[in-house]
């Protein structure tokens, strides 16, 4: 029999030739995998653009393994930005013959995060063991992080100042006391509680900048 050129385009065609789901599948995982060498490629010769879409690609999967891991979202977010630094910073480092980039960056991940539940706990116990010897309460875990370490790095500085400044700051800063209170609560004169509260101040700024910036703001320095 003769085929026409009618016979040849109308002829569906038999159902071994047409492609099956594994194939497209299979076609879908490669083209995936040509992407991620093709992109770690790039990002190992320092393309920012590599960078840019390692990050579209994978920052939400970090995200959520940090939050996942630390239960802090913003914390989660800080650790996001670290591994990517990471990833940029140790691009070089980088073998493809070890894996896959994206497991590379999931190893990066797992660092990190070990990193920051390492210092939670070195955190935690400076902070429990400044403020028992200081003879402070110990803050709470509903505390914020933020505060407890603002607090922790000034009972630090007031180590180092002279007993006198050291108490009527104590006074100010964790009694929450005025100067005309400070005064009355002490017996002293309130010139002098002023002069030694503006010593103490100077002194405690000279202690904090170098490292953290000036000192948290005290009502104690309020008259």
């Amino acid at each position: 029999m003769n085929t026409t050129y009618a016979d040849t385009v109308t002829r569906p065609r038999s159902r071994a030739s047409l492609p099956t789901e594994e194939t497209r599948a299979g076609e879908t995982d490669a083209g995936e995998a040509r992407a991620e060498r093709d992109l770690a490629a790039a990002l190992t010769r320092g393309d920012p653009d590599a960078l840019a879409d390692a990050y579209r690609r994978w920052a939400p999967l970090v995200h959520t393994l940090a939050t996942r891991s630390l239960g802090d979202a913003k914390e989660a977010e800080d650790i996001t930005q670290q591994v990517f630094l990471g990833v940029w910073r140790g691009r070089a480092g980088y073998r493809p013959e070890r894996g896959p980039i994206n497991a590379w960056v999931v190893g990066i991940t797992r660092r990190k995060i070990v990193d920051a539940l390492a210092a939670r706990t070195r955190r935690t116990a400076l902070v429990t063991a400044a403020t028992a010897a200081a003879g402070t309460r110990v803050p709470r875990p509903s505390d914020h992080p933020e505060a407890v370490l603002d607090r922790l790095l000034v009972l630090r500085a007031l180590e180092t100042l002279p007993h006198a400044q050291r108490r009527l700051l104590s006074l100010a800063f964790f009694d929450d006391l005025t100067q005309v209170q400070i005064a009355e609560r002490t017996g002293l004169p309130l010139g002098t509680v002023k002069s030694h509260v503006r010593r103490g101040l100077h002194r405690l700024r000279g202690a904090l900048e170098p490292e953290h910036g000036a000192p948290p703001a005290s009502p104690g320095a309020r008259e």
